[in-house]
């Protein structure tokens, strides 16, 4: 462990004017807090925050930073408190450590309406102040670098939250550095059979080749000097992972890969840049398409480079990236550039981005999504995505990401622009609207009075905003189709509890509903945005309960269980009578009941004093037990109803409906049934399965779903 002096030390390094004081304070109060605490390692559980606090001086960042990782598990994990760190350290310090904490707590690889919730804290979170993501950016990265010692499945978990969210966070960011090492260590844990070939690969190359990187860093120095250019030349061979992304997108073999090397020229000024470009290209032959100036049309985040690829020795392709120090500074550290110090000095480098004019670039579109579904797909969008740069016919400038289409260019200009887009000219050729945009393409929208969104045009569209837009539209459009399967649904709903969906019912159950009208409720029930048992309970409370069944009480259907000890369905695995058993006792709550042969019981399978042996009351059960069904059914009209009809039909009440996925000829549904056991399962699911419109059926069980 980095003793208190070194870290001093290191900051030391980068701003002579630290508060050492303050930074010893924090340590041993560090120290102290987690005093007896270890990690699965079995080293103290301290040597953690030191390193992630080390890691932060690389970025050669501020105090507060550097105290708020020395402590930033001390309110989640210690007796320590918000208060006792604001009056110690600051209130700076204490609302970083807060919110480090708060982002610890969030479930980011949880069920996707979770997943979208904590998406939104995690960029109010980074909207506040973006140290708190440089310090748990920090903090994961240590954590993958020690993983070895948590057990196999939690390394995998980890592995994939980091290769899903953390590591292209950093990227968007502009912390290439942080994003490679963490994009190379998750690969190891999720696949190193695939890591481990690559490298031998690159070993038995290097022994063929000799040491590439070498000569043509060598030659590239030489082009310089005769050019009379002053610049540093680095040269690398890219990442494991970086080469395995380019097979799998490439669907090429390593032997077929070209660009595998990459080399960095560092200059005194941007003009000296587009010097060096010139000498490059003199030297060597460029390769087309493979040429990008970020220097005159920089990423949101900051980064500014000359990318180009050219024909090296023995034709072999390497990219060369141009930039000045500043503008390495940048790529290196990102958006965390802004707080970097040099000798004691804040650095003001000119091409550092705001991070609150950063944030507000991020999130700027985020609040069109209509849904959880839809605000997932734009962040994720926003964190994985490069850009290309399209000019409008007037010569205006269109930031777009990576695989946009002239339809992600239109809804760009304006919604309305995209609504009535019919075709498109890419450098005055016409194209079809799911055409990828390239950099320097000059992109002209033809439009045409009453043409509409087509449901296809999900499939096409790329951003998030035209995808909002699209669906938007199309909802508007359906609107009296989704009325009309409102009217099936609501019609099923109440005859199941003997009554008539009359339009006066629905006026009532509108009003109290709180919706304008009986038409907006049935257009709600027929996009799924509202349950038809929840109408049916608007109107008729008492009968919309579910009422115990004469031969078992409802309430004590298993029998194993101490008298008055409460006890739930697992929602992974959704048991019903007739099937196999056991109870789980969790922590505080009462014990769990799964199907004996739920995946989720292999966890437990070291801990035997957590399980009871249970079973069903034998005998006959009220249907209050809810089964999910995936169901795939052809998208023509009168489908749903005939559905909905087939299952009460059986006996059984849809709770809840969902729809997962639609499609121009096909929806895909979840629908939750309340079901008496096994047998009645079996009942609906042969049902649905006679019907000619009925393509796919399954029970579905979600593992990621807690207990």
């Amino acid at each position: 462990m980095i003793d208190v002096e070194d870290l001093i030390a290191l900051v030391r390094n980068y701003n002579p004017r630290t508060d050492a004081d303050l930074i010893r304070k924090a340590y041993l109060y560090g120290q102290q807090m987690h005093e007896g605490q270890f990690r699965r390692s079995g080293e103290p559980y301290f040597t953690h925050p030191v390193a992630v606090a080390a890691i932060l001086t690389e970025q050669a960042l501020d105090d507060a930073t550097i105290v708020t990782a020395l402590l930033h598990d001390t309110i989640e994990d210690t007796k320590s408190t918000y208060s006792e760190v604001a009056a110690m350290f600051g209130e700076e310090v204490a609302e970083l450590v807060d919110g480090v904490t708060k982002l610890t707590n969030l479930q980011l690889s949880s069920s996707e309406t979770k997943q979208a919730e904590n998406f939104r804290k995690l960029l109010i979170a980074m909207s506040r102040d973006l140290r708190v993501i440089l310090v748990k950016l920090a903090d994961r990265l240590h954590n993958m670098r020690t993983i070895k010692s948590l057990p196999p499945e939690k390394q995998a978990r980890k592995a994939r939250e980091t290769m899903d969210i953390f590591a292209p966070l950093a990227g968007r960011m502009g912390m290439q550095q942080t994003r490679e090492e963490l994009e190379d260590l998750a690969f190891k844990v999720l696949n190193p059979e695939a890591r481990t070939s690559i490298i031998r690969r690159f070993v038995t190359l290097q022994r063929e080749t000799g040491d590439v990187v070498h000569r043509i860093t060598a030659d590239i120095r030489l082009e310089l000097e005769k050019a009379g250019i002053e610049a540093d030349v680095y040269g690398r061979a890219k990442k494991p992972y970086s080469i395995w992304r380019k097979m799998q997108e490439k669907d090429l073999a390593f032997s077929r890969l070209s660009d595998i090397y990459g080399f960095r020229v560092i200059t005194g000024s941007e003009a000296d840049c587009y010097r060096v470009l010139g000498v490059i290209h003199q030297r060597w032959r460029a390769v087309p398409g493979r040429f990008k100036d970020y220097i005159s049309q920089p990423k949101s985040n900051g980064y500014r480079s000359i990318h180009a690829t050219v024909s090296g020795r023995d034709g072999k392709r390497v990219e060369v990236q141009i930039r000045t120090r500043q503008m390495h500074e940048v790529a290196e550290s990102g958006v965390a550039a802004h707080w970097s110090y040099r000798d004691g000095e804040r650095v003001h480098n000119p091409f550092a981005v705001d991070p609150a004019k950063w944030i507000a670039n991020l999130t700027e579109r985020f609040d069109t999504a209509d849904d959880h579904g839809e605000f997932l797909e734009n962040v994720k969008l926003e964190m994985y995505s490069d850009q290309v740069f399209c000019f409008t016919p007037k010569g205006d400038v269109v930031k777009l990401p990576k695989g946009a289409t002239p339809l992600d260019y239109a809804y760009a200009i304006h919604t309305r622009i995209g609504n009535s887009c019919v075709s498109a000219k890419v450098d005055g050729l016409r194209v079809p609207l799911w055409t990828r945009l390239k950099n320097g393409q000059s992109v002209e929208i033809i439009t045409a009075e009453g043409q509409r969104p087509q449901a296809s045009w999900i499939d096409i569209a790329v951003t998030g905003r035209a995808k909002a837009a699209i669906r938007r539209s199309l909802r508007e459009e359906d609107r009296s189709r989704f009325v009309k399967l409102g009217q099936e649904l609501a019609r099923v709903a109440f005859e199941h509890v003997g009554k008539k969906a009359t339009e006066k019912a629905l006026r009532t159950a509108a009003r109290t509903m709180g919706l304008p009208d009986s038409t907006e409720l049935l257009a709600r029930l027929g996009s799924a945005e509202l349950s038809a048992s929840k109408v049916v309970e608007a109107l008729y409370p008492e009968l919309a309960r579910i009422h115990p069944a004469e031969e078992i009480d409802a309430r004590r259907p298993v029998v194993g269980l101490s008298p008055g000890q409460p006890y739930r369905r697992a929602n992974c695995c959704q048991p019903v009578p007739g099937e196999r058993i056991v109870a789980i006792t969790y922590r505080g709550q009462g014990p769990i009941v799964h199907a004996i042969d739920c995946p989720a019981l292999i966890e437990f399978e070291d801990e035997p004093q957590r399980w009871i042996d249970v079973r069903w009351t034998e005998g006959r059960h009220p249907p209050v037990h809810t089964v999910s069904l995936n169901i795939t059914i052809s998208n023509d009209a009168g489908v749903l109803g005939r559905i909905c009809t087939l299952i009460g039909e059986q006996k059984a009440n849809i709770s809840d409906l969902h729809f997962v996925d639609r499609k121009p000829d096909y929806y895909r549904l979840l629908i939750e049934v309340d079901l008496r056991d096994v047998e009645h399962l079996h009942n609906v699911m042969t049902a649905l399965e006679a019907e000619s419109d009925v393509a796919q059926l399954e029970r579905y069980r979600d593992l990621s779903r807690k207990p």
